[in-house]
Order: structure tokens, then sequence, then C-alpha cells
């Protein structure tokens, strides 16, 4: 009984002292973010310098043409339109006066026009059988003469009531211009973004060269692009059709697949900022752009070359002179200079200095790092606190 009294002491000792070394041990290591190398696919791209936009194809920022007091306002925000639908209508009664005055003036010239070419028809047959009566001699020169005359002053009187009903037809024309200005429609199928107008305000069309409100915005949303700036300097290695991996502060983590649509033919030289090339993307996946809103901000990433299956590590682990910490055995640190192949913002490809399954520091920007520094995995860390 003794003796197995004393064994049970003996090994609670031993464990005291373990837990002891072991905790001092592990005070001395350093918590870093450890990243195994492994194989995948690696990019090499061009991204914009500054937040691009989501954007529809089809916008349109509708305010009438003509000033006049709003009558009808038959949408809402949100409301769903097609091409055609009057959306408002200024007050034009005044002009829907006119325009019946006019169409009864101009029908009233169409029947002087029909009255007065009848009489020029039977002038022509007069003037043809006096043809015929003269060759007889049945009637005189002067008689003859007499019924030309009147056959061709007919016809131009048939003319000239002709073109008076024309016009009267054209001014029915220009009144219902007038009236078609003060009807504000949908040029496209699309969803009412924004509307600023109310029933009996008085509207204006917005002075040259001075920006005002639309009465009303109207989104196609069925179709959106991606417009953001790229610096001149990568421009020329962007053109038409190349892939493009297009992200959104909105969803993150999640890559939407892309293709050049644009490349703007000059370069934008803003006050205070660098001198940059527009580039617009449009997704290929249109069923991922139904959860999208319009004015999201969104980064592209045009690629220029793509290697899939290569060996990678994250670009935040590089160290300068292309060197990296590798963790050996025994948890300590040790620094090997590697050879780049590949490389973009997230990973890097390694084509010499490493193997897949070596561990290695990542994101090492911390000053107590050196060679021979103990070291222990933040993840593992966590797990072992919780």
């Amino acid at each position: 009984m003794r003796r197995a009294s004393t064994l049970l002491t003996g090994f609670v000792i031993v464990a005291i002292v373990s837990a002891v070394i072991w905790r001092w041990t592990h005070d001395d290591a350093i918590a870093v973010e450890v990243y195994t190398v492994s194989t995948g696919e690696v990019l090499s791209t061009v991204a914009n310098t500054r937040a691009g936009t989501v954007k529809a194809c089809q916008r349109a920022r509708l305010s009438p043409n003509a000033s006049g007091q709003v009558t009808a306002l038959n949408v809402s925000e949100g409301s769903l339109v097609k091409a055609g639908d009057v959306l408002m209508e200024l007050w034009h009664r005044d002009l829907e006066a006119q325009l019946r005055l006019s169409r009864e003036q101009a029908s009233s010239a169409e029947q002087r026009a029909a009255a007065s070419c009848v009489r020029a028809e039977t002038a022509q047959r007069d003037a043809k059988r006096g043809e015929d009566l003269k060759k007889r001699n049945f009637i005189s020169d002067e008689q003859y003469d007499q019924r030309i005359s009147e056959a061709d002053a007919t016809a131009s009187a048939c003319r000239a009531e002709r073109l008076t009903a024309a016009a009267a037809r054209a001014q029915t024309e220009v009144i219902q211009t007038a009236i078609d200005r003060t009807i504000l429609t949908a040029p496209f199928d699309g969803i009412i973004a924004e509307v600023n107008a109310e029933v009996g305000e008085f509207m204006t069309p917005s002075p040259t060269g001075i920006a005002t409100l639309p009465a009303i915005d109207l989104i196609n949303d069925s179709c959106l692009y991606v417009s953001a700036p790229i610096d001149e300097v990568d421009a020329p290695q962007v053109s038409l059709e190349q892939e493009v991996i297009i992200t959104l502060d909105a969803f993150r983590g999640k890559r939407f697949a892309g293709k050049v649509r644009r490349v703007a033919p000059y370069v934008l030289d803003l006050e205070k900022q660098a001198r940059t090339v527009e580039v617009e993307a449009e997704f290929i996946n249109e069923q991922e752009t139904r959860q999208l809103l319009i004015g999201y901000s969104a980064d592209l990433e045009v690629v220029l070359e793509r290697k899939d299956s290569v060996l990678r590590i994250p670009t935040s682990a590089l160290l300068d002179e292309n060197g990296v910490y590798r963790i050996r055995n025994d948890e300590t640190l040790e620094k090997v200079a590697i050879t780049p192949g590949l490389s973009s913002w997230s990973f890097v490809e390694v084509i010499d200095g490493l193997a897949k399954g070596d561990r290695i520091v990542n994101n090492p920007a911390r000053k107590l790092l050196a060679v021979d520094t103990p070291v222990t995995d933040k993840a593992s860390q966590a797990d072992d606190d919780a």
C-alpha cells in the first residue's frame, strides 16, 4: 500500500515538472500564422487603381422636354415598365385644343382640294372635247383657247389646294409633336429607380450646362457591368474579351467571372490623381447578377496569364530578396531562398526552394521573427485556449 502511494506521488511530481517545462518553453514560442505549401492556381493579373462601380447596360435619367405642371404620374419607385409606357404627363389641354382645330382645318383643306381637283378633271375633259370640235370647225379658236386656259387654271388650283391640305396636315403634326414633348415615355423595359416629381409640381427642362435631378431614373437591371480605372502603365496589356475576375465588397470571398467589354480610347487625367484608363467588364453568368444592386463598389482583375496545379505560396509570406521563413521539425525558424515564378496579389508560384508539405510563416511582418526563433501555430494555440 505504501509502495503504491509512493509511485502515485512520483507520477504526480513528474507530471507537474513536465507541465512547468512545457509551459515555460511554449511561453517563449511566438504564435504565427502557418501555411502548408501546396499546389494550386496562380494568376498574373492587373487590377484597378480605385474602386469601380456596378452599372446597368441601359440607364436613362429622364425629364420632359417642355415646361409645365405635372398632371399625371403613372409610376413610383420600384415600378416595372415596358418600352413605350407613359410615365408622366404635363398639362397640355391648350395644345389638345389646337390639335383639334388643326385637324378640322386640315380636313377642310382636303375637301377643298378634292373639289378643286374634280373641277380640274372636268375642265380637262372639256378641253379634250374642244379639241375634237375645233378639228371639225364647230367652235372658234377663241372658244378653244378658253377651254384650254380653263383646264390649265383649274389644274393649277388643284395643285395649290393639295399643297394647302399638306401644309394643314404638317401643322397638325407640329402640334402633336408639342404634345409628345409633354408626355414622358419609357425608352426601354426596366425598373423605376428614382422619382423626383409630384403631381401638381411645375417642371422645367435643365438649363444648358447645369445638371439637375432627373424627373424619373429608369434602369434596365437585366444587364450589368463594372466600370473601373486601370493605371495607364497597365492599360496596354488589357484588350477586349480578356478574362476578368470581379470581386465586390458586398460579397466577400465570392469571385464573379467576367470579360473585358470596353477599353477607353483615351487616358483620364484628373487633378491630384494618377492617370488612368477606364475599363469595363461584363458578367458572364447573368444568373449571378440578379442579386446585385446598381452602384455596388467592385474591383477588377484582368487575367494576363494563368497556371494550374503549380506549387504556390501566399504573396504575403514572401520576404525581401525572395525569402521565406520555413518551420523546422523542432518548431524553430529557418530562412530559405526561393525562385519565384508567376505571381499575383494572392499567390506566388514557387519554382525552386520549397517542397509540397513544407510549413512556412505567412505574413511574417514581425520584428521578433528571426532564424532559430521558436514558433507555434496561431490556429492551434487558439484551439488550445478554447
